[in-house]
């Protein structure tokens, strides 16, 4: 789903079916459209879309709300011009196009307001001037031996760009691994920089925070994550884990402490993690089938969420979860900064007991048969890594007391 750019009131929805995979073709009677809503009118669509082949996504240009492109169930990319009429404007070629379901399009930051770039379950990504779609002006083939092999590639489902990091972009794979890439690196290799590895599936969200981009949100498996860019090993916050798997969700684009979770059993849940941590703030059963969509209105109000059956609900939020509350900012960075300072002492903690473990295995290889003492467990390091963190926390927490003490006397 994708909001227009200006006013919000109109909602661009593509419908696809993925079940079908599996199978030789699809059934004889789904349709391939695709529409425009505008939530006064919910009897009728203001617009249909006709494309060659079932979109799995689709985004309005925001420079040119008369412009939209899409990612088809084929691989290819085409893009409409809203007063031309429901046909696609200019489409990919099949031989340059994606060889699986586009699962993402992003426009980027540009001066002519044409580019975009796609991801797709091929282990691709690749970039486009729609002006131009005979083949992709870009493309990087996401092997994790950086080697280039579309054999090797991580398939994409997920995919995050932040203007305020043009060179920086983040995929979310099938195999539940979130890979941090270069897009200016002066090499095929050196574009791909980092992978975070937490999840047991596909990565249906990545979210960057919008209040604080080196943090961002992460949706696969029975879980939602939250971390941290300086933390490889794990993320810094995590929900427990649920009964029904998670599909879709998203930050509030005007509350740094708020996200939405989609369920398959067709819960939304609204967490605010100033609030509370370990459950929900909200949670509503909104239908009986699986919700795998969700796109908030830019002044974070009005929901869409999208159900496996191409049904799509619109909810008000009310205006506690879409207001900015007081000293907000300031204690969800504190927040993360405190997660990611505690990640850090265990990460260090646990390199300290690896390499302990590793010389300790050498030596019983030098001295076999002797039984060395003294080395500290797992429970140890962790609860002594503990005590470091609350330490640490309590001198910064009697150092800020100081401060205050200080200016009160001023």
């Amino acid at each position: 789903m994708s909001w227009h750019p200006e006013g919000n009131h109109k909602l661009a929805v593509a419908y696809s079916s993925l079940e079908f995979q599996r199978f030789q073709r699809a059934p004889n009677d789904m349709s391939f459209d695709s529409y425009i809503w505008d939530i006064e009118n919910p009897n009728k669509p203001e617009m249909t879309l006709r494309p060659v082949s079932p979109l799995v996504c689709l985004e309005y240009n925001p420079k040119d709300s008369h412009i939209l492109v899409g990612g088809s169930y084929n691989g290819q990319i085409a893009y409409w011009d809203t007063r031309k009429g429901s046909q696609p404007a200019e489409m990919s070629t099949i031989e340059h196009s994606h060889r699986d379901p586009v699962y993402k399009v992003i426009w980027l930051q540009s001066k002519t307001g044409t580019d975009i770039f796609s991801a797709s379950t091929d282990g691709q990504v690749l970039w486009w001037d729609i002006r131009k779609m005979s083949e992709p002006t870009e493309r990087l083939v996401l092997d994790p031996s950086k080697k280039g092999n579309l054999d090797n590639a991580l398939g994409v489902v997920s995919l995050e760009f932040e203007t305020t990091m043009p060179t920086k972009f983040m995929v979310g794979t099938e195999q539940g691994l979130v890979v941090s890439c270069n897009r200016k690196a002066k090499t095929p290799a050196e574009k791909i920089v980092c992978t975070y590895s937490g999840h047991h599936g596909p990565i249906y969200a990545l979210q960057r925070n919008p209040f604080f981009p080196k943090n961002f949100l992460t949706v696969a498996d029975w879980t939602a994550r939250i971390w941290s860019e300086d933390i490889k090993e794990s993320s810094i916050m995590w929900t427990k884990y649920h009964m029904a798997h998670l599909l879709d969700g998203c930050w509030s684009p005007v509350r740094p402490s708020v996200f939405f979770t989609l369920k398959m059993d067709g819960t939304l849940d609204v967490w605010d993690i100033l609030f509370k941590q370990n459950d929900p703030t909200l949670s509503l059963k909104v239908c009986d089938e699986a919700m795998c969509s969700i796109r908030v209105q830019d002044n974070g109000r009005f929901l869409g969420c999208g159900s496996q059956l191409g049904t799509t609900t619109l909810l008000e939020i009310s205006a506690g979860l879409c207001t900015l509350q007081k000293n907000e900012k300031a204690m969800v960075s504190e927040m993360f900064e405190r997660e990611t300072k505690r990640e850090k002492i265990l990460e260090a903690r646990h390199r300290e007991m690896r390499l302990k473990e590793r010389s300790r295995s050498e030596q019983s290889r030098e001295d076999e048969g002797k039984e060395t003492d003294g080395e500290e467990s797992a429970e140890e390091l962790v609860a002594c890594a503990e005590r470091e963190f609350f330490e640490i926390m309590e001198a910064e927490k009697k150092k800020e007391r100081n401060e205050e003490k200080q200016r009160d006397k001023v």
